[in-house]
């Protein structure tokens, strides 16, 4: 089905979020695969909890925050490389199929835009690293609201800014938790479970679940 715009998400759907420690993968240690687990474990429930206190403090500093904890859990880890680690994580690489997918929807005349926890800084780094700032309309950063995901305000941004219906909108997450959020706000989502994970939030059910972003081109 067509839709008018096609929202995605960025750190996991777009970007891979494990590539920084990847990329240093020899040199940090036989534990850099747990050292990426707990970073971004970590930085995810630095900005829940933050909403919910209501003491906002922007994604990249989350992010330095969470690297910081992986390292004091993982001291196997190579902490010399906690900068290039960082500048890493500031230019991400993107899923192989992106960048195909985008601009096949592009050509279709949907609008495209990135809806995402991270900071401004963030996404325009990862956006330009990946060459995907000539086929985005948008990129919605949650700095404006001042709220992470899940709250009700991060989704609102789209249909406020674009004038659409929430139905309108197709939400492209690898999140399960995201996708919860984005059903609640009315928003026909798709669920891109690239691990292979089991389903949560029954009450919240994605529209459709695909292994990659590739099915939406086709």
């Amino acid at each position: 089905m067509q839709h008018a715009a096609y929202v995605f998400d960025a750190y996991g759907t777009l970007f891979d979020v494990h590539a920084a420690v990847r990329k240093h993968a020899a040199a940090i240690g036989p534990d850099g695969q747990l050292l990426s687990e707990i970073w971004r474990a970590k930085q995810l429930e630095y900005s829940w909890v933050r909403t919910l206190m209501g003491t906002y403090t922007d994604f990249w500093q989350l992010t330095e925050q969470a690297l910081d904890y992986a390292y004091s859990r993982v001291p196997s880890a190579n902490k010399a490389l906690r900068t290039d680690l960082l500048h890493a994580y500031m230019h991400l690489d993107c899923y192989p199929e992106v960048p195909s997918v985008l601009k096949s929807l592009k050509m279709s005349g949907a609008k495209l835009a990135i809806l995402s926890n991270g900071s401004p800084s963030m996404l325009e780094a990862a956006v330009r690293s990946a060459a995907l700032d000539t086929v985005l309309d948008e990129v919605f950063s949650v700095d404006r609201v001042r709220r992470f995901k899940t709250d009700p305000a991060v989704y609102e941004m789209v249909t406020s800014a674009w004038r659409l219906y929430p139905e309108a909108v197709s939400f492209q997450s690898s999140n399960r938790w995201d996708i919860a959020g984005a059903t609640r706000a009315g928003f026909r989502t798709v669920w891109i479970n690239r691990a292979d994970m089991p389903d949560e939030y029954p009450d919240l059910p994605p529209g459709l679940i695909l292994p990659s972003l590739e099915a939406l081109a086709s």
